[in-house]
Protein backbone atom coordinates (compact mmCIF):
# COMPACT_ATOMS: atom_id res chain seq x y z
CA UNK A 1 0.00 0.00 0.00
CA UNK A 2 1.23 3.28 -0.85
CA UNK A 3 2.49 5.54 2.12
CA UNK A 4 -0.07 8.88 2.87
CA UNK A 5 0.71 12.63 2.42
CA UNK A 6 -1.78 14.45 4.75
CA UNK A 7 -2.68 17.75 3.72
CA UNK A 8 -3.85 19.66 6.64
CA UNK A 9 -5.83 23.35 7.14
CA UNK A 10 -9.20 24.36 8.93
CA UNK A 11 -11.76 26.05 6.37
CA UNK A 12 -15.14 27.62 7.74
CA UNK A 13 -17.71 24.91 7.25
CA UNK A 14 -19.89 27.02 9.31
CA UNK A 15 -20.16 30.46 11.34
CA UNK A 16 -19.18 33.98 8.80
CA UNK A 17 -17.45 32.22 6.23
CA UNK A 18 -19.36 28.98 5.80
CA UNK A 19 -20.34 29.93 1.60
CA UNK A 20 -17.10 30.22 1.09
CA UNK A 21 -15.64 27.59 2.97
CA UNK A 22 -17.61 24.92 1.71
CA UNK A 23 -17.09 25.81 -1.57
CA UNK A 24 -13.15 25.97 -0.69
CA UNK A 25 -13.71 22.22 0.59
CA UNK A 26 -15.25 20.24 -2.19
CA UNK A 27 -13.05 21.76 -4.08
CA UNK A 28 -9.84 20.02 -2.35
CA UNK A 29 -11.96 16.97 -2.07
CA UNK A 30 -12.17 17.15 -5.63
CA UNK A 31 -8.52 17.54 -6.10
CA UNK A 32 -7.80 14.63 -3.92
CA UNK A 33 -9.67 12.34 -5.39
CA UNK A 34 -8.14 13.73 -9.50
CA UNK A 35 -4.46 13.79 -7.97
CA UNK A 36 -5.26 10.00 -6.24
CA UNK A 37 -6.56 8.57 -9.27
CA UNK A 38 -3.58 10.39 -11.22
CA UNK A 39 -0.86 8.08 -9.24
CA UNK A 40 -0.58 10.98 -6.33
CA UNK A 41 2.88 12.31 -5.33
CA UNK A 42 5.93 11.38 -6.66
CA UNK A 43 8.49 12.40 -4.14
CA UNK A 44 11.89 11.47 -5.17
CA UNK A 45 10.90 8.34 -6.46
CA UNK A 46 8.49 7.55 -3.60
CA UNK A 47 4.32 7.51 -4.70
CA UNK A 48 2.20 9.04 -1.78
CA UNK A 49 -1.71 8.87 -1.83
CA UNK A 50 -3.00 12.02 -0.67
CA UNK A 51 -5.56 12.54 2.24
CA UNK A 52 -7.24 15.28 3.39
CA UNK A 53 -7.39 16.56 7.20
CA UNK A 54 -9.78 19.56 7.08
CA UNK A 55 -11.22 20.82 10.14
CA UNK A 56 -13.68 23.05 10.83
CA UNK A 57 -13.11 27.01 12.55
CA UNK A 58 -16.53 27.84 12.58
CA UNK A 59 -15.68 31.30 11.33
CA UNK A 60 -13.52 31.82 14.83
CA UNK A 61 -9.84 33.04 15.42
CA UNK A 62 -9.62 31.43 18.87
CA UNK A 63 -10.54 28.00 17.06
CA UNK A 64 -8.55 28.09 13.96
CA UNK A 65 -5.45 28.98 16.06
CA UNK A 66 -6.18 25.56 18.15
CA UNK A 67 -6.75 23.75 15.00
CA UNK A 68 -3.03 25.18 13.46
CA UNK A 69 -1.40 24.33 16.67
CA UNK A 70 -2.37 21.05 15.89
CA UNK A 71 -1.79 20.60 12.46
CA UNK A 72 1.69 22.17 13.37
CA UNK A 73 2.83 20.88 16.98
CA UNK A 74 0.26 17.77 17.71
CA UNK A 75 -0.53 15.80 14.41
CA UNK A 76 1.75 17.35 12.09
CA UNK A 77 0.89 17.73 8.93
CA UNK A 78 2.57 16.53 5.72
CA UNK A 79 1.53 20.11 3.59
CA UNK A 80 -0.33 23.05 5.21
CA UNK A 81 -2.76 25.16 4.09
CA UNK A 82 -4.36 28.44 5.09
CA UNK A 83 -7.85 29.09 6.41
CA UNK A 84 -10.29 31.21 4.16
CA UNK A 85 -10.58 35.04 5.05
CA UNK A 86 -7.14 37.05 6.18
CA UNK A 87 -8.94 37.31 9.35
CA UNK A 88 -8.14 34.01 10.25
CA UNK A 89 -4.97 33.79 8.19
CA UNK A 90 -3.44 35.97 10.64
CA UNK A 91 -4.10 33.74 13.55
CA UNK A 92 -2.57 30.46 11.38
CA UNK A 93 0.80 32.46 10.13
CA UNK A 94 2.28 32.96 13.28
CA UNK A 95 1.55 29.92 14.22
CA UNK A 96 3.44 28.14 11.04
CA UNK A 97 6.03 30.74 11.23
CA UNK A 98 6.69 29.22 14.84
CA UNK A 99 6.58 25.35 13.66
CA UNK A 100 8.73 26.15 10.50
CA UNK A 101 5.87 24.78 8.56
CA UNK A 102 5.03 26.12 5.03
CA UNK A 103 1.54 27.91 4.89
CA UNK A 104 0.32 28.20 1.26
CA UNK A 105 -2.62 31.15 1.88
CA UNK A 106 -5.08 30.18 -0.46
CA UNK A 107 -7.91 32.01 1.53
CA UNK A 108 -6.35 35.72 2.60
CA UNK A 109 -5.85 38.84 0.63
CA UNK A 110 -4.95 41.29 2.95
CA UNK A 111 -1.34 42.73 2.44
CA UNK A 112 -0.23 42.86 5.77
CA UNK A 113 0.00 39.23 6.42
CA UNK A 114 3.26 40.09 4.07
CA UNK A 115 4.41 42.51 5.78
CA UNK A 116 5.28 40.50 8.76
CA UNK A 117 7.82 39.12 6.36
CA UNK A 118 6.59 35.62 7.79
CA UNK A 119 9.31 33.37 5.79
CA UNK A 120 7.00 30.08 5.33
CA UNK A 121 3.99 31.70 4.25
CA UNK A 122 3.17 31.64 0.35
CA UNK A 123 0.63 33.48 -1.23
CA UNK A 124 -1.45 31.99 -4.07
CA UNK A 125 -3.95 34.98 -3.95
CA UNK A 126 -3.35 38.84 -5.91
CA UNK A 127 -2.95 41.35 -2.42
CA UNK A 128 -5.85 43.62 -1.85
CA UNK A 129 -4.05 46.88 -3.13
CA UNK A 130 -4.27 45.54 -6.55
CA UNK A 131 -8.02 44.84 -6.29
CA UNK A 132 -10.01 47.82 -7.84
CA UNK A 133 -7.04 49.05 -9.77
CA UNK A 134 -8.53 48.05 -12.64
CA UNK A 135 -11.47 50.06 -11.76
CA UNK A 136 -9.43 53.12 -11.60
CA UNK A 137 -7.88 52.39 -14.97
CA UNK A 138 -11.55 51.98 -15.85
CA UNK A 139 -13.11 54.89 -14.86
CA UNK A 140 -10.46 56.91 -16.14
CA UNK A 141 -11.13 55.77 -19.54
CA UNK A 142 -14.36 56.56 -19.61
CA UNK A 143 -15.43 60.16 -21.53
CA UNK A 144 -17.32 61.77 -18.54
CA UNK A 145 -16.09 65.57 -18.17
CA UNK A 146 -14.80 64.87 -14.37
CA UNK A 147 -14.90 61.21 -12.74
CA UNK A 148 -16.05 62.21 -9.47
CA UNK A 149 -14.90 59.30 -7.12
CA UNK A 150 -16.31 58.19 -3.55
CA UNK A 151 -14.75 55.72 -1.38
CA UNK A 152 -16.93 54.18 1.06
CA UNK A 153 -15.12 51.57 3.15
CA UNK A 154 -15.82 49.45 6.14
CA UNK A 155 -13.27 49.17 9.51
CA UNK A 156 -10.38 46.96 8.78
CA UNK A 157 -7.01 46.18 7.40
CA UNK A 158 -8.67 44.23 4.39
CA UNK A 159 -10.43 47.17 2.89
CA UNK A 160 -8.42 49.77 4.16
CA UNK A 161 -5.74 48.05 1.72
CA UNK A 162 -8.44 48.26 -1.18
CA UNK A 163 -9.23 51.62 -0.64
CA UNK A 164 -5.48 52.40 -0.28
CA UNK A 165 -4.88 50.69 -3.57
CA UNK A 166 -7.38 52.71 -5.39
CA UNK A 167 -5.60 55.72 -4.08
CA UNK A 168 -2.36 55.22 -4.92
CA UNK A 169 -3.63 54.35 -8.62
CA UNK A 170 -6.21 57.49 -8.38
CA UNK A 171 -3.02 59.66 -7.76
CA UNK A 172 -1.12 58.13 -10.76
CA UNK A 173 -0.60 60.48 -13.77
CA UNK A 174 -3.01 58.22 -16.38
CA UNK A 175 -5.60 58.86 -14.18
CA UNK A 176 -5.20 62.29 -12.66
CA UNK A 177 -4.43 63.46 -16.70
CA UNK A 178 -7.93 61.74 -17.34
CA UNK A 179 -9.82 64.12 -14.57
CA UNK A 180 -10.31 61.16 -11.85
CA UNK A 181 -10.41 62.56 -8.61
CA UNK A 182 -11.68 61.33 -4.96
CA UNK A 183 -13.99 63.69 -3.97
CA UNK A 184 -15.82 61.89 -0.69
CA UNK A 185 -13.85 59.48 1.74
CA UNK A 186 -15.62 57.28 4.10
CA UNK A 187 -14.48 54.80 6.40
CA UNK A 188 -17.00 52.86 9.17
CA UNK A 189 -19.65 50.48 9.73
CA UNK A 190 -22.48 50.59 7.02
CA UNK A 191 -25.83 50.67 8.63
CA UNK A 192 -28.35 50.56 6.24
CA UNK A 193 -31.08 52.21 8.29
CA UNK A 194 -28.67 55.41 9.53
CA UNK A 195 -24.89 56.16 6.99
CA UNK A 196 -27.48 57.19 4.33
CA UNK A 197 -28.63 60.34 5.95
CA UNK A 198 -24.94 61.31 6.58
CA UNK A 199 -23.58 59.96 3.44
CA UNK A 200 -25.37 60.85 1.11
CA UNK A 201 -26.04 64.52 1.34
CA UNK A 202 -21.68 64.42 0.71
CA UNK A 203 -22.64 62.74 -2.13
CA UNK A 204 -25.28 65.08 -3.95
CA UNK A 205 -22.99 67.71 -3.21
CA UNK A 206 -20.09 66.36 -3.98
CA UNK A 207 -21.75 65.46 -7.49
CA UNK A 208 -20.21 62.38 -7.18
CA UNK A 209 -20.74 59.89 -10.46
CA UNK A 210 -18.26 57.08 -9.03
CA UNK A 211 -18.25 55.22 -6.03
CA UNK A 212 -16.41 52.44 -4.64
CA UNK A 213 -17.08 50.00 -2.00
CA UNK A 214 -14.21 48.16 0.15
CA UNK A 215 -15.85 45.82 3.11
CA UNK A 216 -16.66 42.74 4.09
CA UNK A 217 -19.31 40.82 2.11
CA UNK A 218 -22.63 41.80 4.12
CA UNK A 219 -20.28 45.98 3.90
CA UNK A 220 -20.71 45.74 0.24
CA UNK A 221 -23.77 44.20 -0.60
CA UNK A 222 -25.29 46.99 2.28
CA UNK A 223 -23.77 49.97 0.29
CA UNK A 224 -24.88 49.09 -2.71
CA UNK A 225 -28.29 48.35 -2.31
CA UNK A 226 -28.90 51.69 -0.80
CA UNK A 227 -26.89 53.37 -3.59
CA UNK A 228 -28.87 51.62 -6.30
CA UNK A 229 -32.36 52.23 -4.52
CA UNK A 230 -31.59 55.71 -4.19
CA UNK A 231 -32.34 58.66 -5.89
CA UNK A 232 -28.68 59.63 -6.13
CA UNK A 233 -28.35 57.92 -9.89
CA UNK A 234 -24.69 57.20 -9.51
CA UNK A 235 -23.99 55.94 -12.49
CA UNK A 236 -20.38 53.65 -12.41
CA UNK A 237 -20.55 51.39 -9.15
CA UNK A 238 -18.15 48.67 -7.68
CA UNK A 239 -17.50 47.20 -4.85
CA UNK A 240 -15.41 44.07 -3.69
CA UNK A 241 -18.25 41.70 -3.03
CA UNK A 242 -19.61 41.87 -6.97
CA UNK A 243 -16.82 39.59 -7.37
CA UNK A 244 -19.38 36.22 -6.76
CA UNK A 245 -22.75 34.52 -7.67
CA UNK A 246 -24.48 35.34 -4.30
CA UNK A 247 -23.78 39.27 -5.11
CA UNK A 248 -26.57 38.64 -7.94
CA UNK A 249 -28.79 36.43 -5.92
CA UNK A 250 -28.90 38.95 -3.20
CA UNK A 251 -29.38 42.35 -5.08
CA UNK A 252 -31.17 41.55 -7.95
CA UNK A 253 -31.73 44.05 -10.90
CA UNK A 254 -29.82 46.37 -8.46
CA UNK A 255 -26.81 44.33 -9.24
CA UNK A 256 -26.70 45.12 -12.95
CA UNK A 257 -24.03 47.40 -14.53
CA UNK A 258 -21.76 46.95 -11.43
CA UNK A 259 -18.35 46.13 -11.90
CA UNK A 260 -16.35 44.11 -9.23
CA UNK A 261 -12.85 42.83 -9.24
CA UNK A 262 -12.08 38.93 -9.47
CA UNK A 263 -9.71 36.64 -8.77
CA UNK A 264 -10.71 33.78 -11.18
CA UNK A 265 -13.51 33.69 -13.14
CA UNK A 266 -14.42 30.26 -15.15
CA UNK A 267 -14.49 32.36 -18.63
CA UNK A 268 -10.88 33.45 -18.64
CA UNK A 269 -8.68 32.16 -21.15
CA UNK A 270 -6.03 30.35 -19.80
CA UNK A 271 -4.30 27.23 -20.54
CA UNK A 272 -3.02 25.75 -17.39
CA UNK A 273 0.82 24.07 -17.32
CA UNK A 274 -0.86 22.28 -14.28
CA UNK A 275 -4.34 20.67 -13.71
CA UNK A 276 -7.52 21.40 -15.77
CA UNK A 277 -8.46 24.47 -17.42
CA UNK A 278 -11.08 26.99 -15.90
CA UNK A 279 -14.05 25.70 -17.31
CA UNK A 280 -13.03 21.85 -16.90
CA UNK A 281 -13.05 22.73 -13.35
CA UNK A 282 -16.02 24.23 -13.02
CA UNK A 283 -17.83 21.90 -14.56
CA UNK A 284 -16.04 19.19 -12.55
CA UNK A 285 -16.98 21.02 -9.43
CA UNK A 286 -20.46 21.64 -10.11
CA UNK A 287 -21.04 18.17 -10.75
CA UNK A 288 -19.28 17.32 -7.68
CA UNK A 289 -20.97 19.59 -5.91
CA UNK A 290 -23.96 21.34 -7.61
CA UNK A 291 -25.58 22.73 -4.41
CA UNK A 292 -22.50 24.99 -3.95
CA UNK A 293 -21.69 26.80 -6.73
CA UNK A 294 -18.42 27.55 -8.14
CA UNK A 295 -16.56 30.94 -7.48
CA UNK A 296 -13.01 31.67 -6.58
CA UNK A 297 -13.07 29.92 -3.27
CA UNK A 298 -13.28 26.85 -4.89
CA UNK A 299 -10.79 27.54 -7.74
CA UNK A 300 -8.08 29.36 -5.69
CA UNK A 301 -7.79 26.31 -2.99
CA UNK A 302 -8.08 23.61 -6.13
CA UNK A 303 -5.23 25.81 -7.22
CA UNK A 304 -3.40 25.68 -3.98
CA UNK A 305 -3.21 22.76 -4.03
CA UNK A 306 -2.06 22.13 -7.78
CA UNK A 307 1.20 24.15 -6.21
CA UNK A 308 1.39 22.35 -3.14
CA UNK A 309 2.08 19.25 -5.57
CA UNK A 310 3.91 20.29 -7.48
CA UNK A 311 6.40 22.00 -5.20
CA UNK A 312 6.60 18.93 -3.07
CA UNK A 313 7.84 16.98 -6.03
CA UNK A 314 10.24 19.78 -7.57
CA UNK A 315 11.94 19.41 -3.64
CA UNK A 316 12.00 15.74 -3.43
CA UNK A 317 11.15 16.19 0.02
CA UNK A 318 8.55 16.66 2.61
CA UNK A 319 11.48 18.72 4.74
CA UNK A 320 9.73 22.74 4.89
CA UNK A 321 12.83 24.75 4.47
CA UNK A 322 13.77 22.86 0.97
CA UNK A 323 9.82 23.49 0.04
CA UNK A 324 9.59 26.70 0.64
CA UNK A 325 12.66 27.14 -1.07
CA UNK A 326 10.81 25.06 -4.29
CA UNK A 327 8.07 27.51 -4.04
CA UNK A 328 10.60 30.59 -4.24
CA UNK A 329 11.92 28.71 -7.70
CA UNK A 330 8.10 27.91 -8.96
CA UNK A 331 7.05 29.72 -11.82
CA UNK A 332 4.09 27.54 -13.38
CA UNK A 333 0.19 28.56 -14.60
CA UNK A 334 -2.87 26.58 -13.29
CA UNK A 335 -6.61 26.81 -13.97
CA UNK A 336 -6.33 30.00 -11.34
CA UNK A 337 -3.48 31.86 -13.70
CA UNK A 338 0.19 32.76 -13.23
CA UNK A 339 1.95 31.61 -9.82
CA UNK A 340 5.05 33.39 -8.71
CA UNK A 341 6.14 35.01 -5.58
CA UNK A 342 8.30 37.31 -3.84
CA UNK A 343 11.55 35.76 -2.72
CA UNK A 344 11.52 36.98 0.67
CA UNK A 345 7.71 37.79 1.79
CA UNK A 346 6.05 35.26 -0.10
CA UNK A 347 3.68 37.68 -1.46
CA UNK A 348 2.04 36.28 -4.82
CA UNK A 349 3.65 38.38 -7.93
CA UNK A 350 2.39 36.33 -11.08
CA UNK A 351 -1.11 36.43 -10.57
CA UNK A 352 -3.50 39.15 -12.29
CA UNK A 353 -6.57 40.33 -10.85
CA UNK A 354 -9.88 40.52 -13.54
CA UNK A 355 -12.29 43.10 -13.90
CA UNK A 356 -16.01 42.21 -14.19
CA UNK A 357 -19.54 43.52 -14.57
CA UNK A 358 -22.90 42.18 -13.99
CA UNK A 359 -25.17 42.60 -17.83
CA UNK A 360 -28.27 40.89 -17.87
CA UNK A 361 -27.76 38.59 -15.20
CA UNK A 362 -24.53 37.77 -15.67
CA UNK A 363 -21.09 37.93 -15.18
CA UNK A 364 -18.65 39.02 -18.14
CA UNK A 365 -14.92 40.08 -17.96
CA UNK A 366 -14.67 43.60 -18.88
CA UNK A 367 -11.16 45.04 -20.44
CA UNK A 368 -9.78 47.20 -17.61
CA UNK A 369 -8.55 50.26 -20.30
CA UNK A 370 -11.41 50.85 -22.72
CA UNK A 371 -10.06 51.84 -25.97
CA UNK A 372 -9.91 55.55 -27.05
CA UNK A 373 -13.22 55.74 -29.10
CA UNK A 374 -15.02 53.93 -25.95
CA UNK A 375 -17.39 56.16 -24.51
CA UNK A 376 -18.69 53.34 -21.70
CA UNK A 377 -18.10 50.14 -20.29
CA UNK A 378 -17.42 48.78 -23.56
CA UNK A 379 -17.98 45.21 -22.85
CA UNK A 380 -20.94 45.64 -21.53
CA UNK A 381 -22.27 49.17 -20.59
CA UNK A 382 -24.23 48.72 -17.85
CA UNK A 383 -27.93 50.40 -17.77
CA UNK A 384 -27.14 52.87 -15.33
CA UNK A 385 -24.47 54.44 -17.29
CA UNK A 386 -26.89 54.40 -20.12
CA UNK A 387 -29.57 55.63 -18.12
CA UNK A 388 -27.48 58.95 -16.50
CA UNK A 389 -25.40 59.76 -19.50
CA UNK A 390 -27.69 62.63 -20.24
CA UNK A 391 -27.46 64.19 -16.85
CA UNK A 392 -23.17 63.21 -16.09
CA UNK A 393 -22.42 65.43 -19.60
CA UNK A 394 -24.43 68.30 -18.24
CA UNK A 395 -22.45 68.72 -15.35
CA UNK A 396 -21.40 71.96 -14.68
CA UNK A 397 -17.66 72.43 -15.69
CA UNK A 398 -16.87 75.36 -12.92
CA UNK A 399 -14.17 74.18 -10.47
CA UNK A 400 -15.16 71.57 -8.43
CA UNK A 401 -15.89 71.32 -4.44
CA UNK A 402 -13.37 70.84 -2.00
CA UNK A 403 -13.34 66.97 -0.94
CA UNK A 404 -15.76 65.67 1.96
CA UNK A 405 -14.07 62.97 4.09
CA UNK A 406 -15.42 61.48 7.11
CA UNK A 407 -14.57 59.12 9.49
Amino acid sequence: MAPTLRIGLSLSLSGKFEPMGRQAEAALRLLVSDLNREGGANVAGTRYQLALDCRDDASDAERCGAIYRSLCFGERADLLLGPYSSTLARTAAPIAEEAGMVMVNHGGAADDLYENRYRMLVGVLSPASDYLVGFVKLLAGLKLWRKRLAIVTSPGPFAAAVAGGVERAVAERFAKRHGVRIRVKYRGEFDPDTTPAKLFPALARNRVNALVSAGDYAHDVAVMRAVASSTLNIPVLACVAAGVERFREELGEHAEGIVGPSQWEEHAEIEPDLGPTPREFASRMRAAAPHLGCDYPAAQAYAAGLLAKAAVEAAGSLEQNRLREAFSELRTVTLFGDFAIDRVTGRQIGHKMLLVQWHQGHKVIIEAEPGPEADALEFPSGWRLILSSFQIFKLSRKKDEPDDERD
